[in-house]
């Protein structure tokens, strides 16, 4: 395994990215590791801090083909996976692909769309390919899903229920930015344009190589047992109603086996579990009582309560 193609492939992602999003280097990171692992993402934050522009920024960057789907209340299932209509010159029936039918979805302000429609990207989140009057077509690859939602409003929105966000790969908040930051992205915006100058960085082949050799990384059995640990935790937890499933232990272990790929290991260790962790499990738990607590703040407890191997990895 190349570890420098993994490096390498990070690094250029970052600098391009940063180009337009500046100060969110562990953001573009998280996204990045979500997409070697063939993973989703939710962008769960305030509007204006640069969610869509990220997006846009990173499918540029890996010259993906790339669509957006605005998810409001009257939207249709039909409207995103694609409808069979009739042809009256051909007298058949036809397949009209829906926007799904691309390498890289932006899923805006997801929680608008009822439901029903919600439902929709079900499948093809989890099996990449979607179901239609009986017949099954298979997504394009590489097939990602960058979801968007405000946290904060809730007029005119639908609660993403559990099965849904169990299907998105992590869940990310960027927040607000430092305040030099804030000033670097102020004089920057002079360029209204400053998104069609990100150009691809990647090609097809370094895409395939990082995606399909990730799992190469290796894990020990004190570090696997770390990992275990901290899952049952959230199981027997007094303040977790419900635990992270199976799926969601397998999301931490492929996280954090692209973690360790692109910063040049072919290993796994202690820190990146603790770093993906909160990320990765954040919204796999469910937490009792009216008063939602801060589900990050219950992880980071859980990780800061259970000892690290330390023995030289």
């Amino acid at each position: 395994m190349d570890l420098n193609a993994f490096v390498n492939f990070k690094e250029k992602i970052i600098q391009n990215v940063s180009k337009v999003i500046v100060g969110k280097k562990d953001v573009i990171e998280l996204v990045t590791i979500s997409f070697i692992c063939g993973g989703h993402v939710l962008l769960e934050d305030i509007p204006g801090v640069g969610k869509t522009m990220l997006i846009r920024a990173f499918s540029n960057s890996l010259g993906c083909d790339f669509k957006r789907i605005q998810f409001t209340p009257d939207l249709l299932p039909s409207d995103i996976t694609g409808i069979n209509f009739y042809n009256q010159k051909s007298c058949e029936f036809e397949f009209r692909k829906g926007p799904l039918f691309t390498n890289i979805v932006l899923a805006d302000e997801i929680n608008r769309a009822t439901p029903r429609t919600q439902s929709s990207l079900l499948e093809a989140m989890e099996e990449k390919q979607i179901t239609i009057d009986g017949q099954t077509h298979r997504l394009n690859e590489p097939f990602m899903v960058l979801s968007t939602q405000n946290p904060v409003e809730s007029y005119g929105t639908f609660p993403l229920p559990e099965a849904q966000l169990d299907r998105f790969f992590m869940r990310i908040s960027m927040g607000y930015p430092k305040r030099e930051d804030e000033i670097e992205v102020v004089y920057r915006n002079k360029n209204f344009n400053l998104i069609n100058e990100i150009k691809p960085v990647i090609t097809l082949d370094e895409i395939l190589y990082v995606k399909n050799n990730f799992s190469k990384v290796d894990i020990s059995k004190d570090v696997m047992d770390y990992i275990m640990d901290i899952i049952e935790e959230t199981r027997r937890n007094e303040k977790i109603l419900l635990g992270v499933s199976p799926r969601g232990t397998i999301a931490l272990f492929r996280a954090c086996q692209a973690k360790a790929a692109i910063e040049g290991r072919d290993f796994i260790i202690p820190e990146d579990v603790k770093m993906l962790s909160p990320y990765v499990l954040n919204h796999r738990i469910i937490t009792k009582g009216l008063n939602k607590a801060n589900n990050i703040e219950i992880i980071n407890h859980i990780i800061d309560s259970i000892k690290a191997p330390v023995e030289d990895f």
